[in-house]
């Protein structure tokens, strides 16, 4: 029997980060992988298929250009499931093989099967009918999820699909149905629509994604509409069918009846616990397959970890990374590692993009926080007329006394990367006065902080003189 310090079951970016970081600390480590590549869900049919999937659009369809060159342009006319699944393909080959040279460059053993306890310490892996037992002082579960499933939907991998079967779309669709309006659910809804796909979102709540800036949900709800998506919010499935002579239809509980050529289920994810028999190592996941935690990822098995999707929100694969890191620290009592919370960037890749950190004006109301806002807004900025997007926009949000960042919103092309320079200011403990006191290269979208900044200061000038 093969013994290891560590066993991390997947492969993904939590389980990948806290692998490589526990054999630079000289340990033994083991990953388990179920499918035949490395990188997860993430990897292979998760983030990177439908980042890339997006870039894809963008190009092909000229989104961003069309301010420019009219509505009309476009830089391939009809564009294929094939053309997009072309780039696709190319960048998860890439991202596998960069994921299996890091994990072998660092020496770390992957052990290919199905991954299960036997008990906390003993890791059976089942590939073929045949299977191995390992032994480990520490194991760390990094599963991911899969799909959420709902016996409403009859998913079928052709017309009727989840987030994880979007390009085995034999074709592009004319009319598509996106049930559900959570990250994933709306990234494919801008998608679709930016091919000039006619889309309707199904939503049961009343806005879309509740957890973010609401002027800026706001805005994205307007690009969409003008996108001409249909939402339908406060609105749920009570069944869908497949017609005979081709074609999905979705019947609400409201009595309406949609009609498209194809169906996207995008209703949350639940955790890949089924296989683990997680009982054997005396852990519970509850009814979506997340695994509880403390603050350092341990599970109540003192020496088993969890981290990743599979323990539940935010699930970001950056903040997955973190996760596995420092769970991994944690594992073998080291806590030099440590990261805040507070200061995990977010990424949503809606067309157009939406990123955030810290304390939405929402957020502040509630906490009775003084707070003021500066915005500042693409078309101002050269470098959005360059780009042509002259409809994104940047929001600061700061202490109106102390002046202190809580919070950076941004939509528009770019944003998940502008956010980056909001979040180290933050974090450092800058304040607003930081951006007017900072030269920005020109032309570039940071100058957007400047001028978000100024309008800040302009509005406490304006409050402070009663106007």
């Amino acid at each position: 029997m093969a013994n290891y310090d560590l066993i991390i079951i997947g492969s993904g970016p939590a389980g990948q980060r806290g692998a490589i970081y526990a054999t630079k600390q000289g340990k033994k480590v083991a990953v388990v992988e179920r499918m035949r590549s490395v990188g997860g869900v993430c990897i292979n049919t998760g983030t990177i298929p439908s980042k890339t999937m997006r870039e894809a659009v963008l190009h092909l369809s000229g989104y961003n250009y069309r301010s420019i060159y009219g509505m009309n342009y476009r830089v391939k006319e009809r564009i294929t499931m094939a053309d997009l699944a072309f780039r696709v393909q190319h960048v998860i080959k890439t991202e596998v093989d960069v994921t299996e040279a890091q994990l072998s460059r660092n020496g770390v053993d992957v052990l290919y099967g199905v991954g299960s306890f036997d008990d906390p310490n003993h890791v059976r892996v089942t590939e073929d009918g045949s299977s191995q037992v390992y032994e480990a002082k520490n194991v760390v579960i990094a599963v991911g999820t899969q799909p959420a499933f709902s016996p409403k939907v009859p998913i079928n991998g052709r017309n009727i699909i989840n987030s994880d079967q979007v390009l085995n779309l034999p074709t592009l669709p004319k009319t598509i149905i996106v049930v559900g309006g959570g990250v994933i659910g709306v990234e494919y809804t801008s998608m679709f629509a930016a091919l000039g796909i006619r889309v309707t979102l199904i939503e049961k709540r009343g806005r879309l994604l509740e957890f973010a800036d609401q002027e800026i949900i706001e805005s994205l709800s307007y690009h969409l509409r003008d996108s001409r998506v249909t939402m339908r919010l406060g609105e749920e499935v009570d069944s869908v069918e497949e017609l005979a002579e081709g074609g999905v239809v979705a019947h609400l509980e409201s009595k309406k009846r949609i009609q498209g050529d194809a169906l996207l289920y995008a209703v949350g994810r639940s955790g890949n616990v089924e296989a683990l028999n997680l009982a054997n190592a005396g852990i519970e996941a509850d009814s979506r397959g997340r695994i509880p935690v403390d603050k350092d990822y341990r599970t109540k098995t003192p020496n088993v970890f969890a981290v990743g999707d599979v323990i539940g929100f935010p699930s970001l694969a950056s903040v997955s990374m973190e996760q596995g890191r420092i769970a991994v620290a944690r594992a073998f009592n080291d806590h030099s590692a440590h990261s805040d919370p507070t200061y995990y960037p977010y990424g949503i890749y809606t067309i157009p993009e939406i990123s955030f950190i810290g304390k939405t004006e929402e957020q502040l109301t509630d906490e009775d926080v003084p707070y003021e806002v500066g915005v500042a807004y693409y078309r101002e900025i050269a470098r959005g007329q360059i780009r042509g997007d002259t409809t994104g926009r940047l929001k600061i949000v700061f202490h109106r006394e102390t002046r202190h960042l809580l919070g950076v919103h941004i939509i528009g092309e770019g944003a998940s990367e502008l956010l980056h320079i909001g979040q180290a200011v933050m974090a450092l403990g800058g304040k607003l006065d930081y951006f007017i006191d900072t030269v920005f290269n020109y032309p570039t979208l940071a100058e957007a902080y400047k001028t978000a900044a100024f309008n800040g200061i302009n509005r406490l000038g304006r409050t402070a003189d009663g106007d």
